[in-house]
Formats: C-alpha cells, sequence, structure tokens
C-alpha cells in the first residue's frame, strides 16, 4: 500500500513538473494603459482557453513615457516577448536594431492589405514586423443633449463650426471646447492633425511634403495653424495649465460642449457620461470642398527578437491576426477599427458614426509619422510644440510653421534645396 502510494506520488509529482514545465507565460508591452481591463476580461482568456499551457500577461506602461521605457527595456535584454508597436518610424526603428522580429512569414498576414501593413513595414516593403490591428479615427464629440438644448446642428464647414462655438459661448452654460495645452501633443493630435487633411487635401498633401514638392510654409500646412489661434478663445480658463486627464474630464461630466478628439475615446468615455454622445468629422473649409479624414493606422503587435519563447508568441501573434481577433477586438474596444481584410460587425453607433466618414470622406494617415521623424529635430515632437505655442498665443501661425520648416530642411534631403 505504502509502496504503490509513493509511486502514485512520485508520478504525479513528476508530471505535475512536467506539466509545470510546459506552461509558459508571454508578456505584452504596451502604451495603452486604459484597455487593460479588455485584455484581461476578453482577449487573453479567449486565447488561453484555446491554448492550455500559454498564458499571457498584459504589461502597459503610461503612454508618453513607453518609448523611453521599452527602449531601455530591450537594450536591457528585459522586455516583454510581445510588443505593441508605433506606427511607421519608432517600430522601424527599433526592428532595423535587430529588436523585433521579422513576421513576414506569419499565415495570418493574408489578412491584411498591403495598405494595412504599410505602417508596420520596411521601406522597400520587403519584411513586416508587426501584425496589424487597428486604425483610429479623427474627428470631434460633442454633447449632444446640450446641442438639442442650444438648438445647434452638428457644423460641416469652418464657418459654421466657428459660429457654433460663438453660440456655446454666448449662453455660458458649457465651455465650448474641451482642449488644454498642458500636455502639448494634445494640441497637435486633436488639433493640427484633425483638421489639417482638410487644408493639405490628404495623401496629396503629405506625399508632397515628402517629395519635397510642398513646404510647410506653404498655405495648405499653414492654415491649420490659423484656425488653431482662433481655438483659444473657446477653451475655457486656464487651458494652459490643463492636462489631456483633464479635458477629458470636463467633457464627461458635462462641462464643455465638444471635445476635438477620435476614435479611441469611446470606449474610454461611452460608461463615464450621463449624456448622448454624437461626433461630426472635421468641418471643411468651405462649403462643397471635399472632406478629409485622419484615418491613422495606430497599434499593431510584434515579437521581441529576443524572445526565450518564439513558437508560443507566433502563436499568439497568428491569433491576433485572425477573423475571431478583429471581431472581439473592435467590439470590446469601440473606436479602434479592424485593419483585417475580413468586414467586423460592429455594434457601438458612435464607432459606426466615425467609420461611416470613410464612405465619403478621402482617408490620410498623420503627416509626421512616416519618414519626416527620423530626423533631428523630430518633426512630430516639434508639432506638438508649434500646435501648443500656436493656441496659446505664444508663437504665430506664420512663425510655427517656418521654424518647423528649417528644422525639417535641416536634416530632410529633399527640403533641403528647397
Amino acid at each position: 500500500m505504502k509502496k504503490t502510494l509513493g509511486t502514485a506520488l512520485l508520478a504525479g509529482t513528476v508530471l505535475g513538473g512536467a506539466a509545470w514545465a510546459e506552461d509558459v507565460t508571454l508578456t505584452i508591452e504596451s502604451w495603452r494603459n486604459d484597455d487593460i481591463t479588455i485584455w484581461q476580461e476578453t482577449l487573453i482568456p479567449a486565447f488561453e482557453a484555446a491554448n492550455p499551457g500559454i498564458k499571457v500577461a498584459f504589461s502597459p506602461s503610461a503612454p508618453a513615457d513607453y518609448n523611453a521605457v521599452l527602449n531601455s527595456k530591450l537594450d536591457a535584454g528585459s522586455a516583454g516577448d510581445l510588443i505593441t508597436c508605433r506606427p511607421f518610424d519608432a517600430s522601424l526603428e527599433l526592428y532595423n536594431k535587430g529588436q523585433l522580429a521579422d513576421l513576414t512569414s506569419l499565415a495570418s498576414m493574408a489578412n491584411f492589405s498591403d495598405v494595412a501593413k504599410s505602417a508596420w513595414q520596411t521601406d522597400d516593403g520587403a519584411a513586416t514586423f508587426c501584425v496589424p490591428m487597428a486604425s483610429v479615427i479623427h474627428g470631434f464629440l460633442y454633447n449632444a443633449d446640450a446641442f438639442a438644448e442650444l438648438g445647434i446642428e452638428p457644423p460641416t464647414t469652418e464657418e459654421e463650426f466657428f459660429a457654433v462655438l460663438d453660440k456655446i459661448k454666448e449662453d455660458g452654460t458649457y465651455i465650448p471646447m474641451a482642449m488644454g495645452t498642458q500636455d502639448q501633443w494634445e494640441a497637435a493630435t486633436m488639433g493640427y492633425q484633425n483638421i489639417g487633411p482638410n487644408y493639405w487635401k490628404g495623401e496629396e498633401g503629405r506625399k508632397a511634403l515628402i517629395e519635397g514638392t510642398q513646404k510647410l510654409t506653404d498655405e495648405p500646412w499653414v492654415a491649420p495653424f490659423v484656425q488653431l489661434a482662433k481655438w483659444k478663445d473657446y477653451l475655457g480658463d486656464g487651458f494652459e495649465a490643463q492636462t489631456y486627464p483633464d479635458s477629458q474630464n470636463l467633457f464627461t461630466l458635462g462641462r464643455a460642449a465638444i471635445y476635438p478628439t477620435g476614435s479611441w475615446e469611446i470606449g474610454v468615455f461611452n460608461p463615464q457620461v450621463s449624456f448622448t454622445m454624437g461626433a461630426f468629422p472635421p468641418p471643411v473649409p468651405k462649403a462643397g470642398d471635399e472632406c478629409y479624414i485622419s484615418d491613422h493606422t495606430d497599434i499593431a503587435l510584434g515579437m521581441n527578437a529576443k524572445t526565450g519563447h518564439p513558437e508560443e508568441a507566433k502563436k499568439f501573434l497568428e491569433w491576433v491576426g485572425s477573423p475571431e481577433f478583429a471581431t472581439l477586438y473592435a467590439n470590446a474596444l469601440p473606436g479602434f477599427f479592424s485593419l483585417n481584410s475580413t468586414a467586423v460587425e460592429m455594434e457601438d453607433p458612435l464607432a459606426k458614426e466615425f467609420v461611416s466618414w470613410r464612405e465619403k470622406c478621402q482617408p490620410t494617415i498623420r503627416s509626421t509619422y512616416q519618414i519626416l521623424s527620423r530626423g533631428t529635430p523630430n518633426l512630430e515632437n516639434e508639432t506638438w510644440n508649434a500646435s501648443a505655442n500656436v493656441v496659446r498665443g505664444a508663437e504665430t501661425p506664420e512663425d510655427a510653421a517656418k521654424r518647423l520648416q528649417e528644422g525639417l530642411a535641416s536634416w530632410y534631403e529633399p527640403q533641403k534645396a528647397q
């Protein structure tokens, strides 16, 4: 009896040890710290249920710190197995340094178009190093109850936009628009990059800047700054010291009527607001103009080239590239629109509103993200500063554009001889 029991215990220990040895934990690095519950409660459980023996831990950093934290972890060899990828140059640099693995051969890459993959490829398109997850669309959220109360319709032109802001300001019940300049990136991302494509005509202007046939001092690139300079009168007292979370709170608490932003806020705001939200695309300069939207390839997932678990990491990435993941992700996180070629039926009405703009407006991506921020000064970061300065009135639109152009021309060859 004792011998049999001892043998059974020994066998159990060995088998238990073997089972334990087979369990692998993959860690995901990310800058998205606001969607941690979606990963923990929806996405990861779905994967783990179908893949026993592989555990996944979601380990985000603060958005503003992510690049620096990730780079130091990768350099130190302590980064997670899976790396959430920013689009274009930041991730391309990691791939060129040998820190992101080449994922071109993943079977699930067939589920993405060349456009979807372009944000995470080498310039020649030969290697793809992250699995595309989602794009986000820029626009304006508004308090539909406040608009109804004041008899206001969503504006479609720049003239209508400022007429709406004037009416809200005159009434005095609401701050017309919630945006601060303390964090700087807010003024650029929610301001300049939001309204700008209507002036520089989306991809036409963005590519002309890369080719060197347009300059940042040309009228289409100065015009968005001219509009931003007018926003100052509608942002409420103390906007200069207002942070991004402050702006979010002003809107979700019902104190501001309009919030310049993008679809990424839908999932964050839905459970917080007690009013009906609506959305409108960036108003066109004048009636009859073609509209453009920033439909920005935003987020993807890659593999740490030095992961100790490459096969398990690839298995997870194959799943991230699947229609199942696309449907789960797009509905768990409304406002992050799947880049998978398989159509995803969305449930959230506000997400449907944002994505409907693709049917009537020309899409583009943020102008600073591809190629133009590879040098020093970094055009993306300089645009943050310039946009905040223009909104505050610390720099004129023309001076801001001139400074950005001089910075770009100091290192970017196609702009040097202009």
